[in-house]
């Protein structure tokens, strides 16, 4: 079964650790990937099936929307079914680093 990609981008650190736990605590969800943006931005890539996704991305949107003042949301989005190429070229990987946590 393929794996969605939901991404959260954000400006300044407190919404994207808001998001980042919000996801991982309200879906069935790897998170893969954080990084650092231009501007103070922030990115943080979950993976799993997408209805989990999806319910996932929505409390990471609310927890990075209500974060404390100085961040805010920037930006997010889902794919629920990237292809391999895709995959190949960007950091969506269960790398060593998160396969204890895959779900």
């Amino acid at each position: 079964m393929p794996l969605a990609v939901g991404v959260i981008q954000t400006s300044g650190f407190p919404p994207v650790l808001a998001a980042a736990d919000a996801m991982v605590k309200a879906g069935r969800v790897t998170l893969v990937y954080y990084g650092l943006a231009e501007r103070a931005e922030f990115l943080v890539a979950i993976r799993g099936t997408t209805s989990e996704v999806r319910a996932a991305m929505a409390a990471g949107i609310e927890a990075a929307d209500t974060a404390p003042p100085g961040g805010m949301l920037v930006s997010h989005y889902i794919v629920p079914n990237p292809p391999e190429n895709v995959e190949s070229v960007l950091p969506l990987e269960f790398t060593s680093k998160v396969q204890r946590f895959w779900v």
